[in-house]
């Protein structure tokens, strides 16, 4: 395991091992700093000597409905993540919107006119011009981009190694595809991009005898989508080519440890919606949506809550006159508290995250 350190100046610099960590922050050398990540983290008071950096590489593996991510260097891994990803909610909530808006159409046109008499509105413009990425897929490769970026003010990335997919038919449209070449396009800025297909995930993973769990991949584990990440990582120290003019082999050399493992996912916040389903009694619309709660805090702030005896750590997901709503990672409702039986431990920062509590292994022999 290797702690991430910063410069006095919040330049990531090189990780460093628990012991020197406990030294330095022992000495007043260090102090422990917050990311968004969960990750354990400290930022030097004085300069060091030297701030050269060793080449770090972030692997990404997309997926429909999970992403894989690791962080690599030559001697240690470094972070393991499993991105649980907002693309059917944002697919539901899209289709439940453009019911809404048919509805609300439906209700405005009085059919008994002619047609040329009824309250159309005129097109504002040509929406029938595909130029843009649909939402479910958009918000998919945002949340990578959200766990990239802090992780780019954590450690110092060289490289990104992203897994990409080709469109197969004869389908002149591929919304994965469009997904996949704005996505590229971000990544430059984090490093040098390297892009890579599935077989050579997999060629990978088999020459550094990654273990690999290909049923049951909603099992958020190291083994079934943040193993690939790693692997991607690792494609930036190792290769398959040729050694002299008779042979082939791996040349290069990365070693693979046992790393802390994270699950990360967005709070399932519902927008305030100005319409409801159905319209209300007397014109009177209740309040639905939005981060805002009548006590002070926001919806997805992590908070501690006492109920009775019982103490408990959760997301506020919600309120009512009188009480606080607190949930668990999976937004289960743990209890409702009283306001002043709550307090504010962390801000809402876009994300939900669930650290592991050992290190995670992914070498073949441990299963």
């Amino acid at each position: 395991m290797r702690v991430p350190v910063l410069s006095p100046d919040g330049k990531p610099l090189m990780p460093t091992k628990p012991s020197r960590t406990r030294r330095w922050l022992k000495e007043g050398k260090a102090k422990v700093v917050y990311n968004d990540l969960g990750i354990f983290q400290i930022q030097l008071i004085e300069h060091p000597k030297t701030t050269n950096t060793q080449p770090i590489a972030v692997g990404i593996d997309p997926g429909k409905l999970y992403t894989g991510i690791g962080v690599q260097s030559a001697k240690f891994t470094l972070w393991l993540a499993h991105l649980q990803l907002p693309f059917q909610t944002v697919f539901d909530r899209m289709k439940q919107r453009r019911m809404m808006r048919r509805s609300r159409r439906g209700r405005r046109i009085n059919r008994k006119l002619p047609f040329n008499k009824r309250s159309h509105r005129e097109k504002r413009f040509d929406n029938r011009k595909r130029r843009k990425i649909p939402p479910s897929i958009r918000a998919n490769r945002e949340l990578e981009l959200r766990v990239l970026t802090e992780l780019s003010l954590i450690y110092p990335i060289t490289t990104v190694v992203y897994e990409i997919v080709k469109a197969r038919g004869d389908k002149g449209f591929s919304p994965v595809m469009v997904g996949q070449k704005w996505q590229l396009e971000n990544l430059k800025k984090y490093g040098e991009v390297k892009q890579l297909e599935g077989w050579e995930t997999a060629n990978i993973r088999q020459q550094l005898g990654l273990y690999k769990q290909k049923d049951f991949k909603s099992d958020a584990i190291p083994a079934t989508h943040a193993v690939d990440g790693v692997a991607l990582a690792c494609s930036a120290f190792i290769k398959y080519g040729m050694v002299d003019s008779q042979s082939m082999r791996w040349k290069g050399e990365v070693n693979i440890t046992p790393a802390p493992f994270t699950v990360i996912r967005r709070p399932p916040v519902s927008r305030r919606q100005l319409h409801l389903m159905l319209p209300s009694i007397g014109g009177k619309r209740r309040k639905y949506g939005g981060t805002v709660t009548r006590h002070g805090f926001r919806k997805g702030d992590y908070v501690k809550a006492t109920q009775g005896k019982k103490t408990f750590f959760g997301w506020v997901s919600g309120d009512t006159k009188t009480q606080v709503s607190v949930s668990d990672f999976n937004w289960e409702r743990l209890g409702q508290c009283t306001k002043s039986k709550v307090k504010l431990i962390r801000r809402n920062t876009g994300l939900i995250v669930l650290p592991s509590k050992k290190l995670s292994n992914l070498m073949t022999s441990n299963h």
